[in-house]
C-alpha cells in the first residue's frame, strides 16, 4: 500500500485556495497570483492552491498563442517561483498552458500544448509537474462546443509529490470524472488530491460537488479543488465553488462564486480516523486494467 506519508506524526496544516476569474493578460493574472501568495503567507498558510489555467483563459487561439511559451519563458511560472522563494511558501499552480519542446513520445511533431500543473516548493524549485490526462471533447446541450484535444495533448503519467499536506496526488478538472485515476492515487496512499478546475456552469451545477465528494470518499483523502469563477474577458463563464472535501466526504470549505482567497485546515488525524473506520484501500482487490503506478516526486 506504499510507504508512510510525510503527514504521519504531524499536526494540522493550514492551506489557502485562490478562486480566480483569469483573463487574457498573463501579467495581470500573475499579479493577482503573487498578491494572493503574499496574503496567504501573511495569514499563516503553508501552501497555496490555484485553479486550472491560472495564467491565461482566452478562447481566441490566435490571440492566446502569443502568450503561450515554454516553461523557461513563462512569466507566470517565473513570478510564482520568485514569490514562493521570497515568502517561503509552497504553491500548487493548478495549471498553465505550456508549449512543450517535444512530442509526447520524446520526438518533435506533436505541436499541441500541455495543460500542466506545477508544485513549487518554498525555495522556488519545481517539485513536480503533471500534464492533464483526460481531454474534454463535447458538444453541450447549451450550444457550447469544446475540443480540448485539438489544442492540448494528453498526459501519460500519474503523479504524486511530498509537500506540506503530506503526499499530494495531482489531477486537473475533467480528470475528476475518471475514478481509475483517483483509485491509482488512493493506492499510492495520497493524503490529499489536488483537482483544480475551470468547470462550465451547466456541468458544475449538476456534478461538481457530487464528484468532488465521491472522489474524496473513494481515495480516503482530502480533495482540494481551487476553481475559476465568473464571467471571463473572453466571454466564457465558469462555475466557481472552490472546495476542500475531507476523506469522509464532508465539505470543509466552499467558496461560492466570488473571486478571492479562502482557507482550510488539513488534519492528518482525520484521514487516519476515516481509513481506520472504512478501510477500503486496504480491502481493495485488483480487477485488472489498472493505470500505471504513480510517479513519485520527492
Amino acid at each position: 500500500m506504499g510507504t508512510p506519508s510525510l503527514t504521519e506524526g504531524r499536526g494540522p496544516v493550514r492551506v489557502g485556495l485562490l478562486q480566480m476569474t483569469s483573463g487574457i493578460d498573463p501579467l495581470a493574472n500573475a499579479g493577482m497570483l503573487v498578491a494572493a501568495m503574499e496574503q496567504a503567507a501573511r495569514e499563516g498558510a503553508a501552501m497555496l492552491f490555484t485553479p486550472e489555467m491560472t495564467g491565461l483563459i482566452d478562447r481566441n487561439r490566435a490571440r492566446a498563442a502569443a502568450h503561450i511559451v515554454g516553461e523557461d519563458e513563462d512569466r507566470v511560472l517565473a513570478a510564482a517561483r520568485e514569490a514562493a522563494a521570497r515568502l517561503g511558501l509552497w504553491v500548487h499552480l493548478g495549471s498553465l498552458a505550456i508549449r512543450p519542446e517535444t512530442g509526447p513520445d520524446g520526438r518533435a511533431g506533436d505541436t499541441r500544448l500541455a495543460n500542466r500543473a506545477f508544485v513549487i516548493d518554498d525555495t522556488g524549485a519545481i517539485a513536480a509537474r503533471y500534464d492533464k490526462i483526460h481531454m474534454f471533447d463535447v458538444d453541450l446541450a447549451s450550444g457550447e462546443t469544446w475540443r480540448e484535444s485539438a489544442a492540448y495533448r494528453p498526459g501519460e503519467a500519474v503523479v504524486t509529490v511530498e509537500c506540506p499536506v503530506g503526499r499530494l496526488g495531482l489531477a486537473i478538472c475533467y480528470d475528476i470524472r475518471f475514478p481509475a485515476l483517483f483509485e491509482a492515487l488512493g493506492r499510492a496512499r495520497c493524503d490529499c488530491i489536488a483537482a483544480p478546475a475551470a468547470f462550465t456552469v451547466p456541468t458544475g451545477a449538476a456534478h461538481w460537488h457530487l464528484m468532488q465528494r465521491a472522489r474524496a470518499v473513494e481515495a480516503s483523502a482530502y480533495v482540494i479543488s481551487a476553481a475559476q469563477s465568473g464571467l471571463h474577458e473572453d466571454g466564457r463563464e465558469t462555475y466557481g465553488h472552490s472546495l476542500v472535501v475531507d476523506p469522509w466526504g464532508e465539505v470543509v470549505l466552499d467558496m461560492g462564486q466570488a473571486a478571492g482567497l479562502g482557507f482550510a485546515t488539513i488534519d492528518p488525524a482525520r484521514t487516519a480516523a476515516v481509513r481506520g473506520q472504512v478501510p477500503s484501500l486496504a480491502n481493495k482487490r485488483s480487477l485488472g486494467g489498472d493505470l500505471p503506478s504513480p510517479l513519485a516526486c520527492t
